[in-house]
């Protein structure tokens, strides 16, 4: 390094859930690295490859840094005034012959992490019922199953890693993901520390993961039918006279019911189905309920399978049964600073959770959590109709590989009379857009802690402001939607206002700030002390928050100003039991057995008495890359493929195939051609593609990420068949046939 080194500059990484703190180094004015940052409240040093390679996005030479608008069907450079001013007279029309309904807005995961606050302004002005996101990809129906159990959508229990003496986890490789729905860096050591203080680690999964492989006990599981098992050990639990409240006596519903729908599910009924012995399922049963400390936790692998609402419902129904919900060392409640789901509204009886206000115009797929499920916005497009999807915006997403049949929405995009793309790349999906819009890069935006302490293993926070400038000219997030939401209400998008637009966006969220403290917005304004407006709607999240100061009315309370001078974060201390301050089902109490639930039991049960399928396939997380959107950064590519199907030896000889050669995978919906890799680390019958591969189709512009492109798992997922309650697409238990590629 030179003579012109500076000292590091704390950050936190937004690549995934964990948010690890990162220390970049500077050489003068330039970015040259990023390591741990030792001294971070909650990753204490820890940080993963995609973290060190933070810096590498911003460098990589095949990132977008000028807007882009197709001309003579090919995408080119053009200045900032120019792709809005393509983007009105793209978008106008649509609005103006066919509505608003029928613009599509879609959000991916890096939308998520960036925390892309004026969104909320376009969905407002647009007034679609067509908003989707990934998160009916992988994580709406737990969100279902916890909005059934306590009454409001996305009120997740985390398990309370660091005082438990029982870790089950199913379908989940924590080790690999760094967490999902729980925001717990260095999940490896967490997972030493319960086994090295006496405790026990169990997972029950398809694939002998990392995460498996840290554990004391595995267990092959069948792709899709995690609900049969964990309804075997609520069976158990009744059957056995295991059932113990606890704390929570008085505080739950339908304790007896549940144990109805239990009854047709004893272990010996479920055990040649799920591929786990009656014995085994007893004595997990059993475990569960005799540690002294316990959490269950399931994440991707219970979600997106056709009974994945159900499996994410009885994980958190047997830590109710144990005890073990809201306790130390259970399944806790993070109090997240900003708010969340379980802060908002006033807890006890109430109207419970609603969903299926709209549904889709094809299939009547019901909305949820304000959005359709992506599994329906390849056929509202290419589905006739005067109502049908006639433009979309894209943001920070790539569905073309990360849904299900992503074939058919690759063929349906061409159909939009106009594509929006706000993207770092020219990816499978932004490829397709008449205007992209490139986001800023990394370290010019802040960046506030959002959905990750919704769910983290310890209540905490920070703020990481913008270490460097913008390019002269470069817009960010914010003012790219406002603009866009400017085109939507019939204004010029390049006028002079936009900051005026985006400061009265403020100034509504300050009134409804001011009303809960019963002051005037003009107070809540003048005591800012965010410059930027992004920075202000963090502001006004922190402090009219569970631990804000409430705009001066509380000074012990926290400020923005505290947290731009603490480059660790703030430590807000361990979970705390607050079950009767989340609760807003209709009983005002913990409901067990709600109608979706019974409905679902016996679905099951019929389910059960089908005959066991032959070969099932199953994803699996690649951890140097997050989905599909890091697979261009060199250091976090290897000249292997990553994008193997693996077999268990006994299927590969059955197939005729060995390690190395080519197999045509096949389902329903189309076929996928990629190198088999023969391993005992998959269970017999079963076969697993990494998710998010498939770059053959942006060859020219992802030029790493095409040396290894790999195969779309997504092809083979069918959009034709989706959990019923959520409408999450099934990709885990689809059959499939395996064949030697000619």
């Amino acid at each position: 390094m030179s003579s012109r080194a500076t000292s590091p500059r704390p950050r936190r990484c937004h690549l995934c859930e964990a948010a690890c703190g990162l220390d970049i180094e500077f050489d003068g004015d330039r970015p040259v690295g990023a390591r741990g940052r030792r001294t971070a409240v909650l990753s204490a040093g820890y940080v993963c490859a995609k973290g060190s390679a933070l810096l590498d996005i911003d460098a990589d030479p095949d990132r977008l840094r000028r807007p882009l608008v197709r001309r003579d069907g090919e995408l080119v450079e053009v200045s900032w005034e120019e792709a809005f001013a393509e983007a009105a007279a793209r978008l106008r029309p649509v609005i103006e012959e066919h509505g608003r309904h029928t613009v599509a807005v879609y959000s991916g995961n890096p939308g998520g992490s960036t925390e892309l606050f004026f969104k909320a302004a376009l969905i407002h002005a647009l007034s679609t019922p067509h908003i989707y996101s990934a998160a009916s990809v992988d994580a709406s129906s737990k969100a279902f199953a916890s909005g059934l159990l306590f009454g409001v959508p996305w009120s997740t229990a985390v398990p309370d890693l660091d005082n438990t003496d029982h870790l089950l986890i199913v379908g989940a490789n924590p080790v690999d993901s760094n967490g999902s729905l729980l925001t717990a860096p260095n999940m490896a050591a967490r997972l030493r520390a319960i086994r090295a203080s006496g405790g026990k680690v169990v997972v029950l999964d398809p694939r002998r993961t990392r995460t498996a492989e840290q554990a004391d006990e595995h267990h092959f599981i069948r792709p899709g039918t995690d609900a049969l098992a964990l309804f075997a050990m609520v069976h158990t639990l009744f059957e056995e006279g295991l059932v113990d409240l606890r704390h929570l006596d008085g505080r739950v519903e339908g304790v007896a019911e549940l144990g109805a729908l239990a009854s047709p599910f004893t272990p010996e009924a479920v055990a040649d189905r799920c591929g786990i012995p009656a014995p085994t399922l007893r004595r997990l049963a059993r475990d569960l309920a005799a540690a002294p400390s316990a959490a269950v936790y399931g994440r991707v692998g219970t979600s997106t399978q056709a009974f994945g609402m159900l499996a994410s419902f009885l994980i958190d129904a047997l830590n109710v049964l144990t005890g073990n919900l809201d306790r130390r060392g259970g399944a806790m409640f993070p109090l997240p600073a900003q708010g969340s789901p379980t802060t908002h509204g006033k807890p006890g009886p109430g109207r419970g959770m609603r969903w299926g206000r709209w549904q889709s115009r094809v299939r009547g797929l019901k909305e949820f959590a304000g959005e359709l499920p992506v599994a329906a916005l390849a056929e509202e497009i290419d589905t006739p109709g005067d109502d049908r999807v006639r433009a979309a915006i894209f943001i920070a997403g790539n569905p073309v590989l990360s849904t299900p049949n992503g074939g058919r929405l690759d063929a349906a995009l061409p159909m939009l009379d106009c594509q929006i793309s706000i993207d770092i790349y020219l990816n499978e999906t932004s490829r397709h857009a008449h205007v992209v819009f490139p986001s800023p890069r990394l370290l010019t935006r802040g960046h506030a802690q959002g959905f990750a302490t919704w769910n983290a293993c310890q209540n905490f926070y920070d703020y990481s402001p913008p270490l460097l400038a913008r390019e002269p000219g470069e817009l960010g997030d914010g003012e790219i939607l406002m603009r866009l939401t400017a085109i939507v209400e019939g204004r010029d998008p390049n006028a002079e206002d936009v900051d005026d637009r985006m400061a009265a966006f403020v100034a509504q969220r300050a009134a409804a700030a001011a009303q809960q403290f019963g002051i005037t917005a003009d107070d809540v304004l003048a005591s800012l002390d965010a410059g930027e407006p992004a920075e202000q709607l963090v502001e006004l999240n922190i402090r009219s928050g569970p631990y804000g100061d409430r705009f001066g009315q509380w000074p012990e309370g926290l400020t923005f100003r505290q947290l731009r001078e603490a480059p660790d974060g703030v430590d807000l201390g361990p979970l705390q039991p607050r079950v009767d301050e989340i609760l807003r089902t209709a009983s005002g109490k913990i409901e067990l057995a709600p109608e979706p639930v019974a409905i679902d039991s016996t679905r099951l049960a019929a389910a059960l008495a089908e005959p066991v399928p032959g070969l099932l396939l199953f994803g699996r997380r690649d951890r140097r890359s997050m989905n599909s959107w890091l697979h261009n950064v060199g250091r976090l590519t290897t000249e292997s493929d990553r994008c193997t199907v693996q077999l268990h030896p006994l299927d590969a000889a059955e197939a005729g195939v060995v390690s190395g050669q080519a197999v045509v995978v096949t389902s329903r919906v189309g076929s996928v051609t990629a190198p088999v890799e023969v391993t005992d680390a998959v269970m017999p019958g079963s076969v697993c593609v990494p998710h998010g591969f498939g770059h053959g189709k942006a060859a020219d512009s992802l030029r790493v990420a095409a040396l290894t492109p790999g195969a779309s798992a997504n092809d083979l997922t069918d959009d034709g068949v989706v959990e019923p309650w959520s409408s999450v697409a099934v990709f885990s238990g689809v059959p499939v046939q395996v064949a030697p590629a000619t």
